[in-house]
Formats: structure tokens, C-alpha cells, sequence
């Protein structure tokens, strides 16, 4: 494994983690972890999948990304742009620039499927269990699954807060802004700066299935279908909006599968998706 700083920002470097292998001109997966937009760090990716990737002849490159609150959605959108740009203009190691593929899980695959709106776009997206929408009743309401657990008052969650940006934390110390979030319904407040109600168009440009074009990327979306953080419609609605324009792309449900459901990749039906995820890939970078 190499690091890389991709990116700095006065004091906050921001790096990746490339997970190499010895073929000459492969292709590049950039893989970006979840966390709510709040925590998260490129260590998470799990190291059975690079193995898995690396196995079918992919480098595999994690990034770290600026976390929410202390930054916010456009300069987080900002450095994931920046770091597929850094990829495909880098000297710092070989590969064919013209074969990426985007791969995300969660708030990752929401990033993920954003970079198809970018200028420069990957070859291919795969969104695990992501989202298109951040106007939609999940992410503005509160959500009736967190409600359940035990409630977060509102100083734990500001004392978890940093002074100074941050692009890396790993879940036991941000979990509780999270949950505050989703359970009262303040999730868009604490990665944005805009109003919902009088900024709506604003927002729009961070959703991006509103601006899924005829050039956006095959996309491949696997989702459980009794996901109880990002809704499995999200899911579904991003491939009727893909099939409207034409795109390339496939839905792979989950039956009964939860939230990051490919922890337990030795599960059957989790082995049988990831054989479709490297068949997507193959087709289509």
C-alpha cells in the first residue's frame, strides 16, 4: 500500500490509499467511504473487497474526503472533484486513464454517483446502498428508525465537533452526530449552510439525479431492499431516471438486506452481487 495527499487545504491534508497491482496499463477503481458525510476515513474500505478487486486485475485507490459539520457539502463535493482530477493528471504511479471506475458505499455511493455529473467523469459508477436525493422527506425529517435508539441531546453532538476541518474520523468518535441528525431531522443543517425552504435550488445542484444527463456514466446500484438508513427507493428511483436518458446501468436488490449488507461477503447472495459487480466492471471500463 502507498498514501498519497491528493489535496490540502491550509492545514488539513487530504490523502488516499493506493492499493497497487504488478500488471501493466490496469485500470483504476477510486473507492470512497461512507459515514454520513460526518465520519469515515479511507481505511474503512474493507480489505476482503481490495483483495477481490486487486485478484481481477484493478488498482484500488481510497480516499479520504473533508467531513461535515466542519466542512461543508460543496467543499466536500469540491475535493472529491479534485481527487479524480489529481488521479487522472498524477506522476505518481501508472495506470490506463482511461479505465476508472467510481465505487462508493452510503454517503461514499452518494458521492459516488455525483461524480457522473462532474466535468471530468469516470468510466463507470457503483453506488452500494447510495442515495441521489438529499430533498426528499429521509434526509430532512427525522427518521422513524434512529428514533428508536437512544436519543442524542444536542450538546453531546456539538462537543464531538471540531475547531479546525478535519478529512478523517473513525466512527466512534462522530457516530453521535449522526444520530443526533437523523433524529431530529437536522442532517441537511449540519452538511450544508443552505435553507431547504428558500435555498431549494441551491440544493438541487447537489442532488444528482436531478442532473443526470445523456452523458452520465453506466452505473450499477445494489441496494437491500429492507435498508433502514438510505432508503431502497433511492435506489430505484435513480435507475428509472438512468433508464429515461438511456444509460447504461443494472439494479441488483438485496432480498431482505440491510444496511451495508456486503460486511458479510461470504453471505450467498452478497458472493453472487460481487461477481456482477466485476462483470459490470469489465463490460463497461
Amino acid at each position: 500500500m502507498l498514501t498519497y495527499a491528493y489535496k490540502k487545504v491550509t492545514d488539513c491534508e487530504i490523502k488516499g490509499d493506493l492499493y497497487p497491482v504488478k500488471k501493466e496499463n490496469a485500470p483504476l477503481i477510486v473507492y470512497i467511504h461512507g459515514g454520513g458525510l460526518v465520519w469515515g476515513t479511507k481505511e474503512d474500505i474493507s480489505k476482503e473487497q481490495v483483495e477481490l478487486y486487486n485478484d481481477a486485475g484493478y488498482h484500488v485507490f481510497s480516499i479520504d474526503y473533508r467531513l461535515a459539520p466542519e466542512a461543508k457539502l460543496p467543499e466536500i463535493v469540491t475535493d472529491i472533484e479534485e481527487a479524480i482530477h489529481w488521479v487522472k493528471n498524477q506522476e505518481f504511479f501508472s495506470f490506463d486513464r482511461n479505465r476508472i471506475a467510481v465505487i462508493g458505499g452510503s454517503a461514499g455511493a452518494y458521492l459516488a454517483l455525483t461524480t457522473g455529473t462532474f466535468k471530468e467523469k469516470p468510466n463507470a459508477i457503483i453506488s452500494f446502498y447510495g442515495y441521489g436525493n438529499i430533498l426528499g422527506d429521509w434526509y430532512l425529517k427525522p427518521s422513524p428508525h434512529y428514533i428508536k435508539t437512544t436519543m442524542v441531546p444536542e450538546i453531546l453532538a456539538k462537543q464531538l465537533i471540531n475547531l479546525k476541518q478535519i478529512s478523517s474520523a473513525p466512527i466512534e468518535k462522530r457516530y453521535a452526530i449522526y444520530l443526533y441528525c437523523r433524529q431530529q431531522g437536522k442532517w441537511l443543517d449540519y452538511v450544508t449552510d443552505f435553507n431547504p425552504l428558500s435555498e431549494k435550488e441551491q440544493l438541487k445542484t447537489f442532488c444528482p439525479i436531478v442532473k443526470v444527463d445523456e452523458t452520465y456514466p453506466p452505473t450499477l446500484l445494489l441496494h437491500g431492499d429492507s435498508d433502514e438508513d438510505v432508503p431502497y427507493d433511492e435506489s430505484v428511483q435513480f435507475a428509472e431516471t438512468l433508464n429515461k436518458f438511456n444509460i447504461p446501468h443494472d439494479l441488483i436488490t438485496i432480498k431482505n438486506g440491510k444496511h451495508v449488507f456486503d460486511q458479510n461477503m461470504s453471505q450467498p447472495q452478497v458472493k453472487e452481487a460481487f461477481a456482477d459487480v466485476l462483470r459490470f466492471l469489465e463490460e463497461h471500463i
